[in-house]
């Protein structure tokens, strides 16, 4: 009768590779350290090079267009003449160009997008730092000189995806309990965070592509719970993802995947209806309330008339002035602008927290009255509210904005052209503006002065 041979002892890992300064390094390695910067305290058998790039296409994918959207919400709100937020960005000016007015729902796709889309990848972003989070913690945290360049990039990449996240989704909700400039601070987050993402682009995705290539979707994406196994272990002794000590699995890779995309789905259902008008009910997540006021005039309101102290007789007494013709002033009182040309349009306004409504709007258009005052090739147009105060009591429109067929003073409002209404006082009564494709805030309630300006 024979015994079976025990089995070998498994080799001990491979000491990793260090480079200058290596005792530096190996000195740190050698420390004793408690968990989480221990490796065996990681120890989910999902985990691994190819989980990781499949959520990483996703995320690279979507990032640049959460990207470019947001800085075209900044471009939107015309730094040329100062009233993007924040003002001097120095070296990260962005080249100017005129905001167009055409399509009309331009802003409102851009942005519906930036806000939309980033709260889509809030679970692919919180899946992706899951399954990376072994080498946040790597033990020693560097091996090289390169190395410490490649965690700083991560540092900007994780703490300013994060921050970009949690900030704009206060911003959604109108929370500012963070004490600060959310726009500033936002902007300025995001240029951090657009540097760690190029960075580690550069960085990974030669290593993203291998996995994905050589880990096949018939490979690791089939398997049930019972075939689920570790990967192999990948070639990073002290900063590999592959559990060292696997439990045993709870969830198949394709579980957690299709785990991950139905949270975004789910978010995806309790968000479009802030910016498509059929899905409006669904809308969960929109800001604030949804009920503003009686008829046509029952729409989001982000500021009210009280918080910007006009008072419910504003209308006695009211006359819009209108400047820069040679003649001087030319001033129009509430029926005057009733007895000019009305011209109706049906326009959406957005705004920048992401939702957006669709509106038949009536009044006189802004070309219209530039001509009425002596300026009928406006190179811009300073419209000031009767709001005193505020950042957004005034706003520069652009000429091609001034001149756009439906760029109207609104006097009017209605869900249809056969039911209109006077505005409301909350959404700006006796006059406001409305002009294709400009951010909402910039679409001025309560108009006092329009100055246009032939240069």
């Amino acid at each position: 009768m024979t015994t079976a041979r025990p089995a070998d002892p498994a080799p001990p890992p491979p000491e990793p590779e260090y480079g200058f300064p290596q005792a530096l390094w190996r000195g740190l390695g050698r420390i004793p350290v408690p968990p989480p910067l221990s490796p065996r305290t990681w120890r989910s058998p999902l985990r691994g090079r190819w989980l990781t790039s499949v959520f990483g296409l996703v995320l690279l994918v979507g990032l640049p267009i959460v990207i470019i959207t947001g800085l075209l919400s900044y471009v939107a709100y015309g730094p040329q003449f100062g009233q993007a937020i924040p003002g001097d960005v120095g070296y990260l000016r962005l080249p100017p160009f005129d905001w167009p007015a055409s399509p009309s729902w331009l802003y409102r796709l851009t942005q519906g997008l930036h806000v939309g889309l980033g709260l889509v990848l809030v679970p692919v972003v919180l899946a992706k730092l899951w399954s990376v989070v072994p080498k946040l913690f790597a033990w020693p945290p560097v091996r090289s000189i390169a190395q410490l360049l490649e965690r700083i990039s991560l540092l900007a990449l994780v703490g300013g995806i994060l921050f970009e996240l949690v900030t704009g989704i206060m911003n959604i909700q109108y929370d500012y309990s963070f004490g600060f400039d959310f726009y500033t601070a936002h902007y300025w987050g995001a240029w951090v965070f657009i540097a760690g993402f190029v960075v580690h682009v550069l960085i990974k995705l030669p290593t993203m592509v291998r996995a994905l290539r050589t880990g096949a979707p018939g490979r690791w994406l089939h398997d049930s719970v019972s075939e689920t196994v570790p990967e192999p272990p990948d070639d990073e002794p002290g900063h590999t993802l592959v559990a060292t000590a696997p439990s045993p699995p709870t969830m198949s890779r394709r579980g957690l995947i299709g785990t991950v995309a139905g949270g975004s789905a789910l978010v995806a259902v309790l968000t479009v209806g802030t910016t498509v008008d059929p899905l409006r009910p669904l809308a969960l997540l929109s800001p604030r309330g949804r009920s503003y006021g009686t008829g046509p005039n029952d729409f989001q309101v982000n500021r009210t008339a009280f918080a910007a102290g006009i008072g419910p007789n504003v209308g006695d007494g009211y006359a819009l002035v209108l400047r820069g013709g040679p003649a001087g002033e030319v001033r129009l009182d509430r029926a005057a602008l009733a007895a000019l040309p009305q011209h109706t349009a049906t326009l959406p306004i957005a705004c920048v927290e992401g939702w957006s409504e669709t509106r038949v709007w009536s009044g006189v258009r802004l070309r219209d009255l530039a001509a009425l005052a002596g300026v009928p090739e406006p190179a811009n147009a300073l419209v000031q509210s009767l709001e005193r105060a505020g950042p957004f009591a005034r706003v520069t429109l652009q000429g091609n904005q001034v001149l756009a067929d439906d760029a109207l003073l609104a006097l009017r409002v209605g869900d249809d052209p056969e039911v209109m209404a006077d505005l409301s006082l909350d959404h700006g009564f006796p006059a406001r503006v409305i002009v294709p494709a400009l951010p909402g805030v910039h679409n001025t309630k309560w108009v006092g002065t329009i100055d246009f300006r032939s240069s």
